[in-house]
């Protein structure tokens, strides 16, 4: 529901300007001032987690997203649904700071890291699926139904969340300690920053490449869904496999190998460009890799950011999803001068993020591997 506060939405922003008579710049706005506001809630929820139970603050923020939700709806002016989206956006915020840290607390390692991957695979789906429905939403009931529907699914939430629970937990528990300490960890530095890096580069070479594609290959959107479906399918499989093969060769080997993996097909990208190729067809089989590296070492690398984090956990939780926001927005912005250069602009700048990545799993210390 977090994910989809940005993809349902999506859809109708091309006829926010005409609806508010505004510019079309102004109307992004919608969907950056979501993200702003996402990062803000995270740092917020985390540092709230030692003072409040997960239960409330989960349901609290699920109300809050709904009322925001619904008041978007009514938004008299663009600049009303530009600063009611930003509070949506801290509403949407919790459930990434405590999900995690709920699945470690009910699952053992193997069943955590599958049940992060299942997490990953239905998140997944939410860029594909929830468009489709955004565009059906908005020309059958208007632009106002899509945030009317994240107010009702938010409500039954919370409902649902209210009545059945949440497991046991102190509101201490998964609080204790601070950011500062988080950040100067080299091991939770390790896994956070390399898993928002693997991350942020794969999303930062599918916001461009719609453009790339379009603009300098001479292909249509057909070959960019291709590319996306063949992507998250392969994400898929691979992040729920993953335990099964961290279980036979380790933990860090799986690790290594997909934020590796990711590099490499990056690269390859890379020197197809280099190389003059410009046929757009053969990019879901380039691209794919790097979704498979991501499902391979996604899972893992997360779980161990938070058990890194120790008591910590929230914030821990919190910090990971704040450096893929802002690592995926830095990359965006070093990349959005450069798309019209071509798809070798485009694989420099995601092959240097991929790199990064590499490069910190190799300098930092790593969690000893369980006996």
């Amino acid at each position: 529901m977090s994910l989809a506060g940005t993809d349902l939405i999506l859809p109708a922003v091309p006829a926010l300007p005409a609806i508010f008579a505004t510019s079309e710049a102004t109307a992004q706005l919608v969907l950056a001032s979501y993200v702003a506001g996402t990062a803000m809630g995270l740092l917020l929820f985390g540092a709230l987690a030692d003072r409040l139970t997960p239960r409330t603050l989960v349901v609290s923020s699920l109300v809050v997203f709904a009322i925001a939700s619904v008041a978007c709806a009514l938004s008299p002016s663009i600049w009303a649904l530009i600063v009611l989206r930003f509070v949506q956006g801290t509403a949407s915020a919790a459930a990434p700071v405590f999900g995690p840290a709920i699945i470690r607390q009910i699952f053992s390692e193997k069943a955590g890291v599958r049940a992060i991957g299942f997490l990953g695979s239905v998140e997944s789906l939410v860029p594909a699926l929830a468009p489709i429905l955004g565009v059906f939403l908005l020309v059958r009931f208007g632009w106002q139904s899509s945030f009317q529907v994240l107010g009702v699914v938010a409500t039954v939430t919370a409902v649902l969340i209210f009545v059945l629970g949440l497991p046991q937990q102190s509101k201490a528990a998964g609080a204790q300690g601070s950011y500062r300490a988080l950040l100067l960890d080299p091991v939770f530095m390790r896994y956070a920053l390399s898993q928002a890096m693997t991350l942020a580069g794969l999303v930062v070479f599918v916001f461009g490449a719609p453009a790339v594609i379009v603009g300098t290959m001479g292909g249509t959107l057909g070959d960019f869904i291709a590319m996306q479906v063949c992507g998250v399918l392969g994400f898929i499989v691979a992040a729920n496999l993953t335990s099964r093969f961290a279980e036979r060769w380790g933990t860090e080997r799986i690790i290594f190998f997909g934020t590796a993996m990711a590099l490499a097909s990056a690269a390859t990208i890379l020197a197809y460009a280099l190389a003059g190729g410009s046929d757009s067809a053969l990019l879901p089989a380039l691209f794919l890799p790097m979704n498979v590296g991501l499902g391979l070492r996604g899972p893992l690398g997360f779980y161990r950011g938070i058990v890194a984090s120790g008591p910590n956990s929230a914030r821990g939780s919190a910090l990971i999803v704040f450096f893929i926001l802002a690592m995926t927005s830095l990359g965006t912005i070093i990349a959005a001068p450069l798309i019209n250069q071509g798809l070798w602009a485009l694989g420099i700048v995601t092959c240097a993020i991929h790199a990064l990545s590499v490069g910190l799993l190799l300098l930092l210390p790593r969690m000893p591997e369980p006996r």
